[in-house]
């Protein structure tokens, strides 16, 4: 099995979309749908199903892009097989790298040594990641998906303060030690007025060399994550070899692979994100903006509005 060319592949022309609301001072004025892929936790395959999703999309006929905010542990670089420097053409923007029709944009495609690790504090966090949508060359697209770090920090509040974003999507694996962590996010989106567009479980079951399946992480995460998020489960995606080996070759398995078990999976989440991110617009232009709670919970009054 080889992986097809790097050229976007011929898909039938997508349906017209929904655009995001944006306003005056839109950091991404050119794109139409801003997705967070989130899990609150590291290790449950966050990033191959931010750019599996991503792939899919692209392969749909969207234009996609696939920015990796990530800052401290960008994986985007190895999963797409991409390396080398962004470049300037006019001197005021940087052009984002591109595969497989893709647009590509990570703090691992300016590092030296792509073993050193980044050392900053939160504000150093928050102006590289403005720099990433301010300063990167997107032009027009459907999609910009943003692979998320783990946890609740400062990347997820800098995006809810500085751009208007279609919704989140929340990765999980089935088994407690994960969900524990992905209610986390789940509840932060809610605080700082996040949309959560669905959940994703990942990892979800195995298929052994004699077909039978085996569930090695439990069962009922995603759809439990689902549940407390008010959001659907958009899809489960089995644990497939594949989907690490072609990720480590630098092709994610949605290209690689398209008839598999997983990409399959993949697809079918992303045609159900095309709609319920499209559904999400219906009804915009009364959003009163992020608000974030500094109660602690015990509060009630003590919240302050974000300037977006």
């Amino acid at each position: 099995m080889s992986p097809e060319t790097d050229a976007p592949q011929p898909a039938p022309a997508p349906r017209a979309l929904r655009t995001r609301a944006i306003g005056p001072d839109d950091l991404l004025p050119g794109v139409k749908n801003i997705l967070l892929v989130m899990s609150g936790k590291g290790g449950v395959g966050k990033s191959s199903v931010a750019t599996n999703l991503t792939m899919a999309l692209s392969r749909a006929g969207f234009r996609a892009g696939l920015l990796d905010a990530d800052i401290y542990g960008p994986s985007i670089p190895t999963m797409l097989g991409v390396a080398g420097r962004p470049v300037s053409l006019d001197g005021k923007t940087i052009e984002p790298l591109s595969r497989f029709g893709i647009k590509l944009m990570s703090i691992g495609f300016l590092l030296e040594d792509p073993k050193a690790a980044v050392i900053w504090r939160g504000p150093m966090l928050h102006g590289a990641l403005q720099q990433f949508m301010k300063d990167v060359s997107w032009g027009e697209l459907d999609f910009l998906v943003m692979d998320l770090p783990p946890g609740t920090g400062d990347i997820a509040l800098t995006l809810s303060q500085k751009v208007k974003v279609t919704g989140a999507l929340i990765v999980t694996t089935p088994q407690a030690v994960a969900t524990d962590d992905v209610y986390k996010s789940v509840s932060m989106c809610k605080k700082v007025n996040i949309p959560i567009l669905g959940v994703v479980e990942n990892m979800s079951w195995f298929i052994d060399s004699a077909g039978v399946r085996h569930e090695l992480f439990g069962k009922g995460g995603g759809q439990a994550v689902a549940e407390f998020s008010g959001a659907p489960l958009l899809g489960q995606v089995p644990l497939d070899p594949t989907v690490r080996e072609w990720g480590d070759k630098g092709t994610p398995v949605v290209q690689a692979a398209p008839g598999s078990e997983a990409a399959k999976a993949f697809i079918a989440i992303a045609e159900r994100v095309v709609d319920v991110a499209d559904a999400a617009h219906q009804g915009e232009g009364n959003d009163a903006g992020p608000i974030i709670d500094r109660s602690g919970g015990t509060g009630g009054k003590k919240r302050l509005p974000v300037t977006k």
